[in-house]
């Protein structure tokens, strides 16, 4: 059965370029003294790899593109798959320190994929043993997919499919899904005529989803225009240049206690605010030094997950991007630690997905129907170093992990990275997943606009700090007005009892009730 990618999926195909590569990596470091016999061989790597190449279609199947990208991309089957040409290793120079792991990283990440096989490859990294709390004879696994066959999400779930739950080897998934039968790729005949009738189809369904959405655009365009529109709240800044070839990569984590320690200081604040608050407080910082600050405060851009609940708990076994995004200001205008984690926490209540991503929700289901020549011409001009728009200063990807120990091959999996793509006008990307208790903040950048990315990653530690140590207001006691008395009455000489009255009295005589004389 064919399968053609999505527009969405497509569209990292089209905005590609040899500055802006559109590929994913994953960076899992392993301590391999866990492992039977206390130690991993890079063939157990392979050997394990191989092992689960069929819990998710993305392994097996490569790209069939078009002539002049006509229509969408199909999947099809790689008949020539073969797992040695997907994994290769490498070990540490010395001194072998964190500084000189970061290096490799990026260079890895700098690199493009083999667009001819299946989009993705492994690349172990042995000679760590200098890298403070990392055990001795750990080694580092950098897991690339292309943006193109999987999303945050759904990579995610890729990679714990790959894994353990101990070092017996018990797969993490139990059941992996059934095998996607892709077929052959289509004959030019046959690529041809669904390329013409989903052109004549396309403006159909575009006027029939733009009816649909109408009322969204013109709620958003009021929004817009009444607000300046997205752009112009944006201020100028070193991330919004174009991006060269040679990125950077630097990170650091912290304990998910200690971030539910400081969401728990802001009534209603979440996870995802303290992660933001945090890298606003180390922007604020890093350009504070370098005299670049600006009054008003960046702005990011963070995805919001579309997938169900049930997908996004790591149930989902198709790939691809089910994706939106919503801007959120990470106030790097405010000092106070824990006024800017309020004042994010105020935005985010106001400005979930419902209301921030209709925007770009509205974007992606009408590119659904854009024919695909149209397509990869329009996505190649608007993320063009000339024509790219400033529309955020950087990127905040939060992608929730594992929070049990996993392993791969009998290593546990002791820490883990997380590297995406940058665009042009948007030059500085924060990945933040988690895993087993902690949170890693994942720095990408580029040279020549973060050349000292290792103060940055301080600054990140510096904000967290900050959150951590600040107390939050102790709430005023309300004013108590004290009522003025009412002046003394004076004291009525006593009466005597009405008739009425009197009966009462005496009937209550008679009973027992009152006391006799």
């Amino acid at each position: 059965m064919l399968k053609q990618l999505s527009a969405q999926d497509a569209q990292f195909l089209y905005t590609q370029t040899a500055n802006n590569l559109t590929h994913i990596m994953g960076v899992y470091i392993y301590d391999p003294s866990t492992a039977p016999g206390g130690f991993v061989r890079f063939k157990d790597i392979i050997r394990h790899v191989e092992s689960r190449v069929d819990t998710s279609p993305l392994f097996k199947r490569r790209l069939h593109r078009l002539p002049f990208d006509l229509d969408h991309p199909y999947w099809v089957e790689d008949e020539h798959f073969d797992i040695e040409a997907h994994i290769s290793h490498a070990r540490l120079p010395e001194p072998g320190d964190w500084r000189q792991f970061c290096i490799a990283v990026a260079r890895y990440h700098s690199k493009p994929m083999d667009m001819n096989r299946p989009l993705w490859d492994i690349y172990v990294i042995e000679g760590l043993d200098r890298i403070p709390g990392i055990p001795k004879g750990s080694f580092a696994m950098l897991h690339r997919v292309h943006h193109a066959a999987v999303d945050g999400a759904s990579g995610a779930h890729a990679f714990i499919a790959m894994s353990d739950i101990d070092a017996k080897g018990t797969p993490a998934i139990a059941e992996p899904p059934p095998v996607e039968d892709l077929g052959q790729a289509p004959s030019g005949a046959e690529a041809a005529a669904r390329a013409w009738a989903a052109s004549l189809q396309s403006p159909v369904k575009f006027m029939n989803a733009l009816m649909k959405m109408s009322p969204a655009i013109m709620a958003s365009a009021r929004k817009s225009i009444s607000e300046g529109g997205m752009a112009a709240g944006v201020p100028e800044t070193r991330f919004n240049v174009a991006v060269g070839p040679h990125k950077m990569f630097d990170g650091t984590t912290v304990a998910l206690a200690d971030v539910g320690a400081v969401r728990r200081k802001v009534p209603g604040a979440t996870v995802n605010d303290v992660v933001i608050a945090t890298v606003g407080g180390a922007l604020r910082k890093y350009l504070d030094r370098h005299g670049e600050l600006p009054k008003e405060s960046l702005v990011a851009v963070a995805p919001i997950n579309l997938r169900g609940k049930e997908k996004a708990a790591g149930k989902a076994s198709t790939p691809g991007n089910q994706v939106s995004a919503m801007s959120v200001p990470v106030r790097t205008d405010i000092a106070d630690p824990l006024e800017r984690l309020a004042a994010i926490r105020d935005y985010t209540v106001e400005a979930k997905e419902a209301k921030a991503g209709v925007s770009a929700r509205i974007m992606t289901d009408l590119s659904q129907h854009i024919p695909g020549a149209t397509m990869a011409a329009v996505a190649r001009i608007v993320t063009s170093e000339r024509f790219a728009v400033r529309g955020t200063n950087l990127f905040i990807s939060n992608v929730p992990g594992a929070q049990v120990p996993l392993y791969l091959a009998g290593a546990q999996l002791v820490q883990q990275h997380g590297l995406a793509p940058l665009a042009n006008n948007m030059g500085l990307f924060i990945a933040t997943p988690s895993y087993n208790g902690r949170i890693a903040f994942s720095i990408i950048s580029e040279r020549a606009i973060l050349p000292d990315i290792a103060f940055f990653r301080q600054c990140i530690d510096d904000s967290f700090a900050e959150l951590m140590a600040a107390e939050p207001a102790a709430e005023k006691p309300k004013a108590v007005t004290a009522r003025p008395k009412a002046p003394a009455r004076p004291r009525a000489k006593a009466k005597a009892p009405a008739k009425g009255r009197a009966k009462s009295v005496a009937k209550g005589n008679a009973t027992g009730k009152t006391r006799k004389k």
